[in-house]
């Protein structure tokens, strides 16, 4: 599951997988907007069958890669 949300996240940001340290901060690095996260969030539902309606959580519960693993998990 780790990996599968590593992946997801990748490719919203478009980046590789292999280079996402757990405690980027996915804002402050401007690696993330609202826009990215619509599309995380669409492929976190179609890769694992885990919806999260953006409205359901904050940016800071998924601020960092390791954070986002969290509340994916959170929901499963």
């Amino acid at each position: 599951m780790e990996e599968t949300v590593m992946n997801v996240l990748a490719e919203a940001i478009g980046t590789e997988a292999d280079q996402l340290d757990a405690d980027l901060e996915l804002f402050e690095e401007e690696l993330l907007d609202s826009f990215g996260v619509i599309s995380l969030l669409v492929g976190i539902e179609d890769a694992l069958g885990v919806r999260i309606e953006p409205t359901e959580i904050t940016r800071e519960e998924i601020s960092t890669p390791a954070k986002l693993i969290a509340c994916v998990q959170a929901r499963m």
